[in-house]
């Protein structure tokens, strides 16, 4: 797993207007290429009046998977362009369909990629960029007398924390960054003097702004 990458938050879509012609750029989160394929097929089939519907995406943590499709523009100017938006950007698990309404007037090839391009970055903008940052859970049960100590030094890390449980000892949910984890494991049990338990958890990503 990455440690950390780019992608977008949510579903988005922008519409920009360029010589006549309406560009409604739409992204969305993908983790396969079969929700990239769905995504784009129900853009399709709400959009199914429109003169074009151009996608790309990128998939897989090395982006091992990419495709994009002019969908009838002149070969190289929709979804090659779209495709260029997402990697420039960073972007991973993310699928990009740029809808053009024809507005009757011809944009040349050069027009064309301008304007794909442009959508494109529309709709990511609207789908909101994010960085998703590896965690691991970790969790330290402690004595009562421990917890106001141990909050205290948390609280000075900066660590992300989960909920807390309260039975006959305290359990605190702990999210620090994977690559910290096992050092951050060790440093619970230094500042509990080895007197509280602290177990590993899975690792799973944390959405931060970017």
């Amino acid at each position: 797993m990455l440690d950390s990458y780019k992608t977008v938050e949510r579903s988005g879509s922008a519409e920009i207007v360029i010589r006549k012609s309406r560009f409604i750029g739409h992204a969305r989160p993908v983790a396969t290429e079969e929700e990239a394929l769905a995504f784009i097929a129900e853009i399709k089939k709400e959009h199914s009046a429109a003169t074009h519907n151009c996608s790309a995406y990128v998939i897989g943590e090395r982006d091992e998977y990419q495709k994009q499709s002019d969908d009838g523009e002149p070969s190289g100017t929709a979804g090659k362009p779209i495709l260029e938006v997402i990697k420039h950007q960073g972007l991973k698990n993310v699928a990009v369909v740029v809808t053009r309404y024809f507005g009757g007037i011809l944009l040349g090839a050069g027009g064309l990629i301008r304007a794909y391009t442009d959508g494109a970055v529309a709709g990511l903008a609207a789908a909101k960029p994010v960085l998703q940052v590896l965690h691991r859970d970790v969790y330290l049960e402690i004595d009562y007398t421990w917890l106001g100590k141990v909050e205290h030094e948390l609280r000075g890390r900066g660590t992300l924390l989960g909920e807390t449980s309260f039975a006959d000892k305290v359990t605190l949910h702990c999210q620090p960054i994977t690559s910290e984890a096992d050092a951050f494991a060790a440093w619970l049990t230094d500042i509990t003097s080895g007197q509280g338990i602290v177990a590993l958890g899975i690792e799973h990503y944390v959405t931060k702004e970017v």
